[in-house]
């Protein structure tokens, strides 16, 4: 376990560091009250030094909005600053975007609180937070120190969890856990409902079930399913739902890297759409390094097809809009697994950001197209 260290009224004090980002604990911690004020507060955050509150809670918050006013004043200047120059291409503006994305991150990281080891919050006005710390992390073992955005992450992770999400083709709700990605992209469980089932398909294997929203689905749709996942939280949130929806007798979650065993007439994964190292436990469901998910169910697929069976790639081309992957690579990588294209069923994103002219990434995200590759082996 890794710990943070202080001197705080003229003794050196240390307690556990927790970070999901995997933000090492920081080197240089100052004590900081209602008293600090936001530009002194941000100078020190840019340096790398933690913030250790000890005032009002709503006051902290409050400062860590005016941090967050200061990183955007500076990302706009930037911008205007750029403006009269050759326009980005789409991946030099995601590497951009990436990097801001991490700067930003790490300075808002900066602010930390006090935790107690029921996870209480020490420091007036604090919500009381306790439970969605337990969903997060479990027993703590011993007093810990955290970012305050991180802990805004846990509440709304639990209340996300408490209300879950309204997934219309399953007319139920799916919820989700902490650090588990979240179904809010809704085309991609719309194509999964409409696509047509292989003939006489009666077991299905979910590859990544995540929240299992579509071993859910697949369920609904009368099939028997397997579904797999490596992360302990998924694999709990997984269980969850499908008990929830009443669905446990038709949907046993196993932990596997990729494949069970055993063939199925339907094999479905919706891998993370982007090549790239994950910055969070959260973004695993984002980046995939080296392709390694995507490219090992490909190259897994053939032999765990039943005869005639069918293969179902959901994802975004974002990453070839952005300049990360190809199309050609990707048609490369089917037909090198021993893979035919039976079918392809297409649909554009409605999320907010598809639309957004000032998001960084909009001449890709304007061009997005969602997709399920039907695949079968080659005979």
């Amino acid at each position: 376990m890794t710990h943070i260290e202080w001197i705080e009224g003229g003794a050196t004090r240390t307690a556990l560091w927790r970070s999901e980002s995997g933000w090492p604990a920081p080197k240089k911690v100052v004590i900081a009250d209602d008293t600090m004020n936001a530009d002194a507060a941000y100078r020190l955050a840019l340096d790398g030094t933690a913030l250790l509150w000890r005032g009002d809670y709503q006051n902290a918050r409050q400062l860590l909005q005016a941090l967050v006013r200061r990183i955007e004043h500076k990302g706009e200047r930037a911008r205007r600053a750029k403006a009269g120059k050759t326009a980005a291409t789409p991946l030099e503006s995601f590497h951009r975007h990436r990097l801001s994305q991490l700067q930003r991150a790490r300075t808002l990281a900066m602010l930390v609180i006090p935790f107690d080891a029921d996870h209480t919050i020490p420091l007036r006005r604090a919500p009381d937070a306790r439970l969605a710390c337990q969903e997060a992390y479990g027993a703590a073992p011993e007093p810990y120190i955290a970012s305050l955005r991180e802990l805004l992450g846990v509440i709304g992770a639990h209340e996300w969890r408490r209300k879950g999400v309204m997934i219309p083709a399953l007319d139920a709700r799916i919820h989700p856990w902490y650090g588990v990605f979240s179904p809010v992209r809704g085309e991609y469980v719309e194509l999964v409902a409409q696509a047509p089932l292989p003939g006489n398909a009666k077991l299905a294997f979910d590859i990544g079930a995540g929240t299992g929203v579509l071993s859910a689905l697949l369920a609904q749709r009368g099939l028997q399913v397997t579904a797999t996942d490596m992360d302990e939280r998924a694999l709990g949130c997984a269980r969850d739902n499908i008990a929830r929806l009443g669905l446990a007798s038709q949907v046993d979650i196993i932990k596997a890297d990729l494949f069970p065993d055993g063939r199925a007439a339907l094999v479905v994964c919706n891998p993370p759409w982007l090549p790239g190292k994950p910055s969070s436990s959260i973004e695993t469901a984002i980046y995939d390094p080296d392709s390694r998910m995507l490219r090992g169910f490909l190259d897994g697929l053939a032999p765990h097809l039943a005869p005639g069976g069918e293969g179902w790639l959901i994802m975004s081309d974002l990453a070839e809009h952005l300049g990360l992957r190809s199309r050609e690579q990707l048609l490369g990588w089917i037909a090198g697994a021993g893979l035919q294209v039976l079918a392809r069923h297409d649909t554009r994103p409605v999320h907010a950001r598809a639309s957004d002219a000032d998001d960084p990434l909009h001449a890709a995200r304007s061009q997005e197209v969602t997709s399920l590759w039907r695949l079968q082996a080659l005979t």
